[in-house]
């Protein structure tokens, strides 16, 4: 089978490295609790930052965000190892910028995921997703952004959504932990 994931916030945890990340920066004492109660995207608005230096803050953060110690969820790597090792295909789809591409290919790596050079697509809008989906006939498609899942009702493949404050309103599956993958291949296996 073909699997594909979207990596930030579907196979690790970004917008809550970010969060503790703003934290340190601004010296503010936040609980997570405050996080898991957005329902947006983004993580300014408890700050009290505007979206334009919500913004500006994320640009300057924005290496130490992705490339230093963003820790995956429980499970993603091992249980996406699994998948490669029993066959499966396993492809990333990211909407990061191009010039974060190659960094993120290598992060990936590093941090233990299968990745193989043909499946890492990256650099594309949100909206532009639904078209490398479609062209690589993924049998099951993991993501959390509503911009993105809603554009993929009309394809032919099993879609699910990393449960996030900010997707709870999608009448969708949805996945809570990684290891619940391992009962989805199970099931359609048999």
């Amino acid at each position: 089978m073909k699997f594909g994931f979207d990596i930030d916030d579907t196979l690790i945890n970004l917008r809550g490295y970010a969060f503790e990340l703003y934290k340190r920066k601004l010296g503010v004492d936040l609980g997570d609790e405050v996080l898991q109660s957005l329902a947006s995207v983004e993580i300014h608005e408890p700050f009290g930052l505007t979206r334009e230096q919500g913004k500006e803050m994320w640009n300057s953060l924005r290496e130490d965000i992705y490339f230093t110690s963003c820790p995956p969820f429980p499970f993603a790597v091992e249980v996406l190892q699994e998948l490669a090792e029993q066959g499966h295909e396993v492809y990333y789809i990211t909407a990061r910028a191009k010039e974060y591409c190659a960094r993120t290919l290598e992060w990936l790596r590093q941090n233990g995921f299968p990745v193989r050079g043909e499946h890492f697509y990256c650099g594309m809008e949100d909206t532009e997703k639904v078209h490398i989906i479609e062209r690589l006939g993924l049998d099951y498609y993991f993501d959390d952004k509503p911009a993105v899942l809603n554009t993929l009702s009309g394809l032919q493949l099993a879609v699910y959504a990393k449960d996030n404050p900010y997707n709870k309103h999608l009448e969708i599956p949805r996945i809570t932990s990684w290891h619940e993958l391992r009962e989805i291949v199970r099931a359609h296996e048999k």
